[in-house]
């Protein structure tokens, strides 16, 4: 339903279901600007972009859809090779995700039945992409996008984190709309980011809408992001990528919670090699 990739995009995301588918400012004679953390954080958002489309990993998502009492109605899970491709600079923002399902030789005739008796009763599940990249928000293409607030330290996993609150600026440029019958809005997105203050990386994100979309039917909308850190070959340092993306979306009439798991990531590389053979003068 909510597919936030685009192959040109503001890292937005699109309902299928709803239509029915750095700044470094130099000074001359003053004093140099103290820097700040989200200055810090910016930096090491431009050194994440760089690692981001070097790596590839396994995905698994699971898409619950909840009935009108709150329990579950239905729940389907699916597993991809995911990989994504992104530049990015002051004026621009490019990204391409790809998503392969994985091929499982055998899958159980338990796994089949379901996913025929899902398709039988056309039951519209929630389709998710591109939340794994919110911390982009962070990004000096983004960055002046939203406001930023300090909140002091707060313990993850018994390691103290810096705590940031942002909240997109209405009418500036945003990783995020909703697509219904053929029309984009924005979203304005607000919440926390809690950040390694010894690496300046993004260990967890929460987020929300900042302000009410019933009218175009999206009743309300939820994000946390966990980031661990990921330590591959020839790395000088390890760089904190998605582990658990959980997405809860509730319209007028339907609810559901897709959870993504990120693992086994790997070096992604291209390798080509070509030989030229000399034919023997006659």
């Amino acid at each position: 339903m909510f597919p936030l990739n685009k192959s040109r995009r503001k890292t937005g995301f699109v309902s299928s279901l709803l239509t029915a588918s750095l700044l470094m400012c130099s000074t001359v004679a003053v004093a140099a600007k103290t820097e700040t953390p989200v200055d810090r954080v910016s930096k090491s958002m431009v050194n994440f972009v760089d690692q981001l489309s070097n790596v590839k990993c396994s995905e698994r998502v699971t898409q619950i859809k909840f009935d009108k009492s709150g329990h579950t109605e239905y729940t389907q899970e699916s597993r991809f090779d995911y990989l994504v491709l992104l530049q990015a600079s002051n004026d621009e923002m490019m990204l391409n995700e790809s998503r392969l399902p994985e091929k499982i030789p055998d899958p159980s005739r338990k796994e089949k039945v379901h996913e025929a008796e899902i398709q039988k009763k056309n039951v519209p599940m929630l389709i998710t992409n591109g939340f794994s990249t919110l911390l982009l928000i962070f990004h000096p293409y983004y960055r002046n996008s939203f406001g930023f607030t300090m909140g002091g330290e707060e313990l993850i996993d018994g390691k103290p984190m810096l705590r940031i609150q942002f909240a997109h600026i209405p009418g500036t440029r945003t990783p995020a709309a909703l697509a219904v019958r053929g029309k984009e809005f924005p979203l304005d997105l607000k919440g926390t980011a809690w950040i390694d203050p010894t690496t300046q990386q993004i260990a967890r994100i929460d987020a929300g809408l900042e302000k009410d979309m019933s009218d175009v039917g999206l009743k309300e909308l939820s994000i946390e992001v966990d980031y661990q850190p990921v330590q591959l070959p020839g790395w000088a340092q390890p760089y904190r990528f998605p582990s658990v993306a959980t997405i809860n979306v509730e319209t007028l009439r339907q609810h559901w919670r897709n959870v993504h798991h990120f693992t086994k990531y790997l070096l992604f590389t291209v390798d080509t090699e070509s030989t030229v053979t000399e034919r023997a003068t006659q």
